[in-house]
C-alpha cells in the first residue's frame, strides 16, 4: 500500500517524504525514482504523516515517530483495527485519522480499457472512501481529505464516520462476510469441477455470470428471482449458513476478530468520536 499511495503522491503538488526501512523495499522506493528521507526528520517537518505499514506493527511504528510529530500533525493510518484496538501511540496534540479505500464498484461504469484495468482502484477507475478522524476541527478535516482524495484518486466520495463504524465495515461488513462468501465461491467452483467433474469453462462462466446477476438483483433491484431460484436460495441459506450469524456485529465479536487480526491479547477502546461530530472540534 505504500507503493500505490505515494504513486498518486510522487505525481500530486505536495511535498513528500518517502520512508522505509526494509532493504528490498527501499530499492523498490528507488527504482520508482524517489529519494527515500531518513524517518525521524521526515516526520517532523510533515503535516500529515502517513503509516502505510502493516497492521500489526502499526503499534511499534507510532511510538517511534509519534513523539516527533510537531503539535496539530495529522496521523493517518490506512485501516481502522489498530486505532479502534487502541494499540496506536497517542498524542493530545496530535489528530488520528484513518481512512480506507471501498475499490471500484462493481456498478461502476466504466468507460476505457484503463478504468476496466484498475480493479483495485488509485490508478484510474473513481472510487469512494470511508474515513474517521478522532479529534479536530472542520481545518483539519479539509487538511486530512484533501491528502485521502489524492492518495486513493480519483476519488467520487469521502464517507465520514466514526473509528467504530469503519470498524465494522473493515473488516466485518467486507472481511468477515464479503471476502469469505467470495472465498466460497471459489470454494463452489473447485468442487463442481474436481468433485462433480464438470468442465471448468463451463462451470466458470455460468458461476461469473450468476454472480453478477445475482448481485444486480440483490443489491440493486434489477430483476426479481424466480420462485424456484428463491425456494434454492433458502435452501441454501439452511444448509451453509449458520442460525445466529448476525452474532459477528456484536461489540465483542468484532474485538474479537480485531484481537486476532492484530496478535493481541484484547483491544483498548478509545472513547468513541460520532461520525457528525467528527470535524467539529472534539
Amino acid at each position: 500500500m505504500g507503493m500505490r499511495v505515494s504513486d498518486n503522491l510522487q505525481r500530486s503538488a505536495y511535498k513528500t517524504f518517502y520512508c522505509e526501512s526494509h532493504p528490498a523495499a527501499q530499492d523498490r522506493v528507488r527504482s520508482a525514482g524517489r529519494t527515500l528521507s531518513e524517518t525521524m526528520g521526515a516526520v517532523a517537518e510533515s503535516d500529515v504523516v502517513i503509516l502505510a505499514v502493516p497492521d500489526v506493527v502499526l503499534g511499534e511504528v507510532s511510538e517511534a515517530v509519534v513523539p516527533a510529530l510537531r503539535p496539530g500533525t495529522v496521523l493517518l493510518t490506512l485501516d481502522p483495527a489498530a486505532a479502534y484496538a487502541g494499540v496506536l501511540f497517542r498524542r493530545p496534540d496530535v489528530h488520528v485519522a484513518v481512512a480506507h479505500p471501498c475499490h471500484p464498484s462493481i456498478f461502476l461504469e466504466r468507460t476505457t480499457s484503463e478504468q476496466w484495468a484498475d480493479t483495485f482502484g488509485g490508478v484510474a477507475a473513481p472510487q469512494d472512501v470511508v474515513a474517521a478522524l478522532e479529534t479536530g476541527d472542520d481545518t483539519v478535516r479539509a487538511r486530512s481529505e484533501a491528502v485521502i482524495r489524492t492518495i486513493y484518486g480519483p476519488v467520487i466520495d469521502v464517507h465520514w464516520v466514526s473509528v467504530k463504524q469503519l470498524a465494522v465495515l473493515e473488516p466485518t461488513l467486507v472481511e468477515t462476510i464479503t471476502c469469505m462468501v467470495s472465498g466460497l465461491l471459489k470454494d463452489a467452483l473447485h468442487e463442481t469441477v474436481h468433485t462433480v467433474g464438470v468442465p471448468e469453462a463451463a462451470a466458470r462462466a455460468i458461476l461469473l455470470g450468476h454472480t453478477q446477476i445475482a448481485l444486480t438483483n440483490t443489491l440493486r433491484g434489477s430483476n426479481p428471482f424466480s420462485d424456484a431460484c428463491l425456494i434454492a436460495m433458502n435452501y441454501g441459506r439452511n444448509a451453509v449458513v449458520r442460525d445466529d450469524w448476525k452474532r459477528i456485529f456484536d461489540d465483542a465479536e468484532l474485538d474479537k476478530v480485531i484481537a486476532t487480526m492484530l496478535h493481541i491479547d484484547a483491544v483498548r477502546r478509545q472513547p468513541e468520536v460520532g461520525a457528525a461530530s467528527a470535524g467539529a472540534g472534539e
